[in-house]
């Protein structure tokens, strides 16, 4: 029997974070820039402690809610609606995946230097791994990292540093085995900031305009110049040689939040879509009346269904410890074009007022063409994705197993 009823207790904290999200999060986008966003968030994250609302997947332990991969994604896909919804909660990226490496490679001090403050949401942290020179090919990094008495000495350049403009510690990805086996030259360190030796350059300009309240949020993406940055040793995170490793591990979570988000996203998008419709006429008719307009709602549903199906079977797999890789990188590449999708939908049905900004869907629209580059570019995915197409029939005699074949 495939059984897709979700559990009471899930279901319970689904709505409650969705009625959080919807009564909280959205409401309060109104009021950042008259408050201010500090303070706006400070309120948020108080109301959603008090409500036991707190680093979702995070163990109870460490001060979590201790959900399994299924509810975490039921919650992330409520999240997504506002850009206040994992902030909110202290989930957000590139934070979330960060405090995951954090528990499960770090070492005791660095856990109580380091992710105590993270899990109690006082202080921020980035990720620094991408270089101009390697692009998607992570191997190919530069920054180098020698060895010098009780620290190591940092020399290079990252970029596209997400959120590093607010972040109080970076995690930074450098060579320190020139000559080992390609997956094998690099470590992790973590960074505390400021810090002299690494040095913001500059917030790169992107199609997606920046403003004071993005910056803050932690929405910017950093050029950054490391020059003789000293870090000690102690500091060196999951041991010699295991950066690249764990930097996989880290993106997976990555690619699965934003493909939530995105979900989210494009809910909110098509309600918004549905709302206008309804409301509006021309000619003496209702948008909503008219067929055209109903077969592109059907495309954007059709789309959001098949987005849900994808996450809950990944959930499914994640929750029994199976492996992955080929349904995340499926996954990446089709959840990043469906929010692209539908949010072109609903902006082309409101209109001029879809492109305004007016609605949130043009600004929408200029941060999900994103999606298809972060976290590796459709390509690097499809790429992976056809060559396990190829080794599953050249083993199997089938591409099944690599089209989601063990569903059957």
């Amino acid at each position: 029997m495939i059984d897709f009823e979700i559990p009471e207790e899930t279901k319970a904290v689904r709505e409650k974070v969705r009625k959080f999200v919807q009564e909280n999060c959205i409401p309060a986008e109104d009021q950042l820039e008259e408050r201010g966003v500090a303070p706006v968030i400070a309120e948020l994250r108080e109301k959603a402690r008090a409500e036991g609302l707190w680093c979702p997947f995070i163990p109870e332990e460490w001060g979590g809610m201790g959900l399994k991969p299924l509810a975490n994604a039921l919650v992330q896909m409520e999240l997504g609606e506002s850009m206040l919804g994992a902030l909110s909660l202290n989930t957000q990226g590139p934070d979330d995946a960060t405090m995951l490496t954090l528990l499960e490679h770090g070492t005791d001090f660095q856990k109580e230097k380091f992710l105590k403050p993270l899990l109690a949401g006082e202080k921020r942290i980035c990720y620094s791994m991408t270089e101009k020179a390697a692009g998607a090919d992570a191997t190919g990094m530069q920054t180098s990292a020698v060895e010098d008495g009780d620290n190591y000495v940092l020399n290079g350049e990252k970029w596209f540093s997400s959120s590093a403009s607010v972040a109080d510690i970076a995690v930074v990805m450098a060579k320190t085995d020139p000559e080992a086996a390609r997956h094998r030259r690099f470590s992790t360190f973590i960074v505390e900031l400021p810090n002299p030796g690494y040095k913001i350059v500059r917030n790169i300009p992107t199609m997606h305009p920046e403003n004071e309240i993005r910056e803050q949020l932690g929405g910017t993406h950093s050029e950054i110049h490391i020059n003789n940055l000293v870090v000690p040793k102690e500091n060196l995170l999951g041991g010699r040689g295991n950066g690249f490793a764990m930097g996989q591990h880290r993106l997976a979570y990555g690619r699965l939040r934003h493909g939530m988000h995105n979900v989210a996203m494009a809910q909110r998008a098509l309600d918004l879509a549905a709302k206008h419709v309804t409301q509006r006429e021309t000619f003496g008719q209702r948008l909503a009346d008219r067929q055209g307009v109903q077969w592109m709602l059907a495309d954007c549903a059709s789309e959001l269904y098949m987005a849900r199906l994808v996450l809950l079977h990944i959930a499914y797999k994640a929750e029994r410890g199976m492996d992955l890789r080929q349904e995340n990188s499926i996954a990446k590449v089709f959840l990043a074009h469906m929010v692209h999708k539908v949010v072109d939908t609903a902006l082309q049905l409101h209109g001029a007022l879809g492109y305004s900004q007016d609605t949130p869907l043009a600004r929408w629209y200029t941060s999900i063409r994103s999606q298809r580059l972060v976290d590796g570019p459709d390509e690097v995915h499809r790429w992976r994705v056809g060559r396990n197409v190829i080794k599953a029939y050249e083993q199997f005699g089938t591409t099944a197993p690599a089209a989601g074949g063990d569903l059957l």
